[in-house]
């Protein structure tokens, strides 16, 4: 038996480690504890299945956005590619698209995520070896992946019909323990993987260091170039992922508004979740619990009965007290700490972890 300390995925160790942690997992409940009082059916089986499954959808795409966060990146052209790999997979498992045939179910996945790591691959070379803003280059992303998406499809809805009912059943329908749906079972998946890579690899303290201090990072002997580059590749293919769950969740998707504002869900969640958007934090329970905050925000105001054309208006207040709070909890722990952050920087961590 491994020491308590040393265990790997202990929520105590990781509250301790990062207690901003504590503001995000405290705000969710106390946004679930409030909105089930008001609202008795808010905690209905039936209405936490439903909030889980899109919990889990949108929580890859929050998870994949965090690792390019962590660099210091961002990536706007999610919800565009979103987009393009759920136009995709239905047209190529009816040979509408690359074949003149039906493609089999694995190499229609395999060819969306090849695709998806490409489209990662010429985000990070423009931004490590041209020096374009990452800003700009997912921004001109966001345009060219939608108008892809709309010629590929051309701009008409694609969809699966009644066909392969096993495959949508087995990624995002069926419920474990008739309760879990898969969706929220893949991610939790998908999590504890990502978590890994960023907490027990080389690789993950390579991350935080760039994003920490690229520049230190770099003389240090880090490929800084390389870890980006990954960085915006993960996204990519966790990007990529999702449209194809998206896809098969909905049965369907129109090109010219499958995924709209998908990319803003995701940035908020890896914000909420303690990504710092100058780089160099970040975990993954807390892009979950992140995720998670900003889905159940948006069922309470549901649920509440806040009208339709109000919803996002709220919900983008609540985020932004989230963040407000988030930030306001750093300040004060670095000021009880005295140190400006309460331990070793990433890059000092990611250095004696160095051959």
């Amino acid at each position: 038996m491994l020491p308590e300390e040393n265990k790997m995925f202990s929520v105590k160790k990781l509250l301790r480690k990062n207690p901003k942690l504590l503001v995000i997992f405290g705000l969710l409940l106390l946004l679930f504890t409030a909105t089930s009082l008001l609202q008795p059916s808010f905690r209905d089986p039936g209405t936490l299945t439903n909030t889980m499954r899109w919990i889990g959808l949108y929580g890859i795409i929050s998870i994949g956005v965090a690792f390019v966060i962590i660099t210091g990146g961002i990536d706007l052209s999610i919800g565009s590619l979103i987009a393009l790999s759920g136009v995709m997979l239905p047209m190529l498992l009816k040979g509408d698209i690359f074949f003149s045939d039906p493609v089999p179910v694995p190499l229609a996945f395999g060819l969306v995520l090849l695709i998806s790591l490409a489209i990662g691959l010429f985000h990070g070379v423009l931004v490590t070896k041209l020096g374009l803003q990452p800003f700009l280059v997912t921004l001109c992303g966001l345009f060219i992946y939608r108008g892809l998406a709309r010629a590929a499809g051309n701009d008409q809805t694609q969809g699966f019909g009644g066909d392969f009912g096993g495959l949508k059943d087995a990624l995002v329908k069926d419920k474990l323990f008739d309760f879990v749906p898969m969706s929220f079972v893949v991610l939790i998946i998908i999590g504890i993987i990502t978590a890994i890579v960023l907490n027990k690899t080389v690789f993950g303290r390579y991350l935080l260091a760039v994003g920490h201090n690229e520049e230190a990072a770099r003389f240090s002997g880090i490929k800084t170039d390389r870890v980006k580059i990954a960085a915006y590749m993960i996204c990519s293919l966790l990007g990529g992922f999702a449209g194809m769950l998206f896809v098969l969740d909905t049965n369907g998707a129109t090109p010219s508004s499958f995924g709209n504002f998908y990319e803003l869900y995701a940035i908020a969640g890896a914000v909420l979740g303690g990504c710092s958007l100058r780089g160099g934090e970040g975990a993954i329970f807390g892009v979950i619990c992140g995720a998670a905050l900003v889905q159940v925000a948006e069922k309470a105001v549901f649920f509440l009965g806040v009208e339709e054309k109000s919803k996002f208006t709220v919900i983008g207040i609540f985020i932004l007290i989230g963040v407000i709070a988030d930030e306001l909890f750093r300040r004060l722990s670095d000021r009880r700490s005295g140190a400006g952050g309460g331990g070793d920087p990433p890059g000092e961590a990611a250095e004696s972890s160095s051959p």
